[in-house]
C-alpha cells in the first residue's frame, strides 16, 4: 500500500515538471510577425517603333501605314457634288458602292511608295516569274514597256493574277481595299483626295481628261506635293492599281471591323486610284475589273512587318 501510494505521487510530481518546464519564461515571450508584400509587377517593354520607310530585299521603297483605326467609305451625295464641281458629266450611281462611311481598325502594314514601275517589273520578269505586260505600249507610246527611256514610269497591262505574282516574288502581296484606302486617305480623313482638297495636276497628280494634265503615264514620284499623308505617291492619278480584294458592291455594309479581308469570292476584283477620268479621282471610287483584264491596269505592293 504504501509502495502504491509512493508511485503515484511520484508521477504526479514527474507531470507537473513537465507542464513547467513547457511553458516560456514571461519575461522572454516575444511575437513574431512575418508581412508578406506582393513585388510591382515590371512594366511591358515599349514596342520598338517601326520604321517609317524600308527598303525590301528587292530595292523598292515602302511606308509605314500604322496600326489603327481610320474612316472607311463615303457619303454618296457629298462625293456626286464634288464631282460636279468639276464636270456635269457625273453619276450618283458612281458612289453608291461607298456607303455607309464605317470605322475599320488595320494592323500595321507597309505599302508601296511609289506605283510598280516598268524597270522593277521587267527585273521579275528576267527572273522567269512574271509574265511580260500584255501591251508593250502606253495609250499615246508605241514603245512603253522594255523602252529604257520609260524605266520609272509605272508598268501597265498587267492583269490581277500577274500583279498578284509578282508582289509574291518580292515576298509581299497586294494591299486589301481597306488598306489601299488607309494608305490614300489617312486617319483624320483627308475629305476627297489624298492631298487634301482640290485639283490641280501640276503638283498634286497626273491624270487623263483633265485640264493642263499629260495625256499619259507620268514617271512615279514625281508630284511632290500629291503625297498621301503616309508618303505614298500617286494614290490617285497615273494608273489604275489593282487591290487584292474581290469586289462587291454592298461589302462597305457588312464588313468586318477588324483587318477586312474582302468578300470571300468573286467574279471581278476591285481596282482603285484612278487614270482615265477626273470625275472617278476621288480616293474612294470603287470602280472594277474582271481578273484576266490588263488594260491601263498597274498596281502596288503591300506586306506586314
Amino acid at each position: 500500500m504504501h509502495t502504491r501510494k509512493t508511485l503515484f505521487v511520484f508521477a504526479v510530481l514527474i507531470v507537473v515538471f513537465i507542464l513547467v518546464a513547457c511553458q516560456p519564461a514571461a519575461a522572454t515571450a516575444t511575437l513574431t510577425i512575418t508581412t508578406y508584400i506582393t513585388p510591382t509587377p515590371p512594366e511591358p517593354p515599349t514596342p520598338t517603333p517601326y520604321p517609317a520607310e524600308i527598303t525590301d530585299p528587292k530595292g523598292v521603297e515602302m511606308v509605314l501605314v500604322p496600326a489603327g483605326e481610320f474612316l472607311m467609305g463615303f457619303d454618296a451625295d457629298a462625293a456626286l457634288a464634288e464631282c460636279e464641281k468639276y464636270t456635269n458629266y457625273c453619276r450618283r450611281s458612281w458612289y453608291e458602292n461607298e456607303v455607309p462611311p464605317h470605322t475599320i481598325y488595320l494592323d500595321a502594314f507597309y505599302i508601296d511608295k511609289y506605283e510598280v514601275t516598268n524597270g522593277i517589273y521587267a527585273a521579275c520578269v528576267q527572273a522567269g516569274i512574271c509574265q511580260p505586260p500584255k501591251d508593250a505600249s502606253s495609250f499615246m507610246r508605241s514603245s512603253y514597256y522594255g523602252n529604257p527611256q520609260y524605266e520609272d514610269y509605272p508598268v501597265i497591262h498587267v492583269d490581277w493574277n500577274m500583279a498578284e505574282a509578282y508582289c509574291e516574288w518580292r515576298g509581299a502581296r497586294l494591299p486589301t481595299e481597306a488598306e489601299w484606302e488607309k494608305a490614300a486617305r489617312g486617319t483624320y480623313g483627308r475629305t476627297y483626295y489624298s492631298w487634301g482638297d482640290g485639283l490641280e495636276c501640276t503638283n498634286y497628280f497626273n491624270l487623263e481628261d483633265y485640264d493642263g494634265c499629260f495625256y499619259d503615264t507620268s514617271p512615279v514620284g514625281i508630284h511632290e506635293s500629291g503625297r498621301s499623308f503616309y508618303g505614298a505617291y500617286d494614290m490617285e492619278g497615273n494608273v489604275w492599281e489593282w487591290v487584292a480584294d474581290w469586289y462587291s458592291e454592298t461589302y462597305y455594309a457588312g464588313s468586318p471591323y477588324e483587318n477586312p479581308p474582302g468578300p470571300e469570292a468573286g467574279q471581278d476584283h476591285v481596282k482603285r486610284g484612278d487614270w482615265l477620268r477626273r470625275f472617278s479621282e476621288l480616293y474612294m471610287y470603287r470602280p472594277w475589273f474582271y481578273p484576266p483584264i490588263a488594260d491601263l491596269l498597274g498596281f502596288r505592293c503591300a506586306r506586314s512587318p
